[in-house]
């Protein structure tokens, strides 16, 4: 087993319609006002950024996000990572059968942070709930940005 080799599944359940949930997770540049642990984001072109990432452990992760896909008609936006993580990451919104937004989301990474490959397997657990607590509190925050009437700020 790869101990550096992480593969990530998490589900949001949001009330708002998929269109008002693509909107905002496709503006990343807006992550860091709703989504705590996304510390900064820079733009480096119209395709790519630079992403700084903290959660509860005390160390920062850099990455190089480039979009991979974005099809606003199936709902899907995928972005390929290197830096401090090395993969993919992929939204997946589907309408939830009660209304509202099923958002999935899908990563496979291989850490490449130097600490973190020395701590793998001690690590891991914390690792893996770092993450989980990370994604709990980006939908919180998501769910507060985009409120009843869709994204603040976006573009229609």
């Amino acid at each position: 087993m790869n101990w550096c080799h992480y593969r990530f599944h998490a589900r949001w359940d949001l009330p708002q319609a998929p269109a008002a949930v693509y909107a905002a997770l496709e503006r990343a540049e807006d992550y860091p006002s709703w989504w705590p642990q996304v510390r900064e984001v820079t733009p480096l072109d119209d395709r790519s950024g630079t992403v700084r990432l903290r959660s509860l452990l005390p160390y920062d992760l850099v990455i190089t996000a480039r979009e991979a896909r974005r099809d606003p008609g199936r709902g899907v936006l995928e972005i390929t990572m290197s830096g401090d993580l090395d993969g993919w990451a992929r939204w997946t919104l589907t309408a939830a059968p009660t209304g509202g937004t099923s958002a999935r989301y899908d990563q496979e990474v291989e850490v490449r942070k130097p600490l973190m490959r020395r701590l793998a397997l001690p690590g891991r657990p914390l690792f893996r709930l770092n993450h989980a607590l990370m994604m709990r509190a980006g939908r919180r925050g998501l769910a507060a940005r985009l409120g009843p009437e869709g994204p603040r700020g976006a573009r229609r």
